[in-house]
Order: structure tokens, then C-alpha cells, then sequence
């Protein structure tokens, strides 16, 4: 039972660690993009030439949330490649890109408009495969920040779904643990 019950810290504390330094990293992030609200990206027409009129100013839209997070990543560079091999003007890795059904990364750095598709259709199964954390987490208070749908996705942008999933059940269960651990106040 020891064993067991020091595993699950020992795990927890080093998923803890990981999601902090990359929370940490995009604090500032999170600030910039949780303003958004992504809920017209099932309305999201595919069809990248057929835009409105540019605007200067995006508001609250799922192009003021796109362009945001185009902006962190690559200050809007459709031809960037980082240091690690992520590419594009929103730094998709390769096995990410496979997922998507993109299997050649030079046709996808040179082709601004299938980045754009690419973005859309990833943020896409992103809110799918999270749907019921989002649910269950929007509105809620991780170490003094709110979370909102869009740092959410923002997150599994630069994370992945599945490593924002076990960071928010680790979160829940530290939550559980801390509030089990409370002594009681019986008056």
C-alpha cells in the first residue's frame, strides 16, 4: 500500500512539475488568449480564401484567438522552423502534422493555406477529445488562474489533449487530496 501510495506522488509530482514549467512558460500566454471565445470555431468556414474584409481589430472572435496563438508561436510566420523542428506559423510538430494527415512537412511549410486547415482541424479534434474537461474545468481556479475554454485549447495546442488530460485529473486529485487532508473544525 506504501509503495503504491508513493508511486502515484512520485507521478504526480513529476506531471506536476512539467505542467508548471510549461504553465509557467505561457502564464503570459494564458493572459493574452483566455479573453477569446473560440465558440464560433464549429462555425469556422474551411474555405481560407473566402474571409471577411481584413479588420485590425478581432475582438473576442476564433481569428482573435487564431492570430493570438499565430503570434505567440511564430510572430505570424508561415515559414518559420524553430530549434526543435516545430513548423509553421504555429509550431506543429511532425507526429502531430501525421495525426492530421499531413505526411510531408516541406509541402506543409510552404503551403500558408493548408497550415490554416491544418489549425482549424486540429483545434477542432482538440475541444472534441477535451469536450467533457472543459465542461467539467471552465470557470474553476488552478493555482490562482482561471481556466477558460480557450487557455484550455491553447494549452493542448502546446501540450497535446491527452497530457492536458492527465495534468487536469492529477490537478483534481491534488485538489481532493489537500481538501481530505484539512483538519475538521468541529464546533
Amino acid at each position: 500500500m506504501k509503495k503504491n501510495i508513493g508511486k502515484f506522488i512520485s507521478l504526480v509530482l513529476t506531471i506536476s512539475i512539467l505542467v508548471l514549467v510549461v504553465f509557467d512558460q505561457t502564464e503570459g500566454n494564458a493572459k493574452l488568449i483566455e479573453r477569446y471565445d473560440i465558440n464560433d470555431l464549429d462555425n469556422q468556414d474551411l474555405a481560407i480564401n473566402q474571409q471577411k474584409l481584413f479588420s485590425p481589430h478581432l475582438g473576442k472572435s476564433f481569428t482573435g484567438f487564431k492570430e493570438a496563438l499565430g503570434f505567440k508561436e511564430s510572430q505570424n510566420d508561415y515559414f518559420r522552423v524553430n530549434q526543435f523542428g516545430y513548423l509553421g506559423k504555429y509550431q506543429f510538430g511532425k507526429s502531430t502534422l501525421k495525426v492530421l494527415g499531413i505526411h510531408h512537412p516541406q509541402l506543409f511549410l510552404n503551403n500558408p493555406e493548408l497550415q490554416e486547415k491544418a489549425f482549424i482541424a486540429n483545434t477542432q479534434r482538440n475541444k472534441w477529445v477535451l469536450r467533457k474537461d472543459i465542461k467539467r474545468f471552465k470557470g474553476k481556479l488552478i493555482k490562482g488562474v482561471k481556466v477558460t475554454e480557450s487557455g484550455i485549447l491553447a494549452a493542448a495546442h502546446l501540450a497535446g489533449p491527452e497530457v492536458l488530460k492527465n495534468f487536469l485529473e492529477v490537478m483534481a486529485k491534488l485538489v481532493l487530496l489537500t481538501q481530505m487532508a484539512q483538519p475538521l473544525n468541529i464546533t
